[in-house]
């Protein structure tokens, strides 16, 4: 089993990196094989539909989306929106619009925002919300919006028990689902 992790920032150990790999542990645990794309892996030309022409790196991403069985998202709230940087990746999946499964079908998908404020996590979440509907994914009935100014992810941990709690469970949702359709498929 192939789950993909997208997120974070171009700043290593990023609060939304940091949420992202505590919500995919149970995977890891579990002996899913977990991909993740962070920091600099997320620094990709802007998204050019009109070339074929891709780097290694975006199309790394494609490929490890095209083939995983379950994803999840984790993007910082600017603005009040997912980052330029996240939503710029998510962009790729485009070029998986005429495969079979296309773009995120079929697959589950958990959604962590982290913002400065509610507004800003809360915000950003509807919108990955958004974005995994029109990619035709399937989100988690649990997604994580996290209020970095209330200081439970700081230097790559968490320090806060029901936090950790919620994000892992935003990856176990992934996970669940993955295994029931795998089996369905069989």
């Amino acid at each position: 089993m192939l789950i993909v992790g997208i997120g974070g920032t171009t700043r290593p150990a990023s609060s939304s990196e940091t949420a992202l790999r505590i919500a995919l542990a149970p995977a890891e645990l579990e002996g899913a094989e977990v991909r993740y794309f962070t920091a600099q892996d997320l620094d990709l030309p802007m998204y050019d539909p009109s070339t074929e022409v891709r780097t290694p790196k975006a199309r790394s991403l494609v490929d490890a989306i095209r083939v995983c069985d379950g994803i999840v998202l984790s993007s910082p709230g600017y603005h009040g929106t997912v980052s330029g940087l996240v939503k710029n990746a998510l962009d790729y999946v485009e070029d998986l619009r005429n495969e079979s499964p296309s773009y995120f079908d079929g697959r589950a998908v958990g959604c962590i925002a982290v913002g400065y404020g509610w507004q800003g996590a809360v915000n950003t979440m509807r919108d990955l919300r958004g974005i995994v509907h029109a990619l035709r994914g399937w989100p988690t009935p649990y997604g994580a919006a996290v209020n970095s100014a209330l200081g439970g992810l700081s230097g790559g941990v968490c320090g806060d028990a029901d936090l950790r709690l919620g994000l892992e469970l935003v990856g176990r949702q992934v996970i669940d689902f993955s295994q029931g359709m795998r089996k369905t498929s069989l």
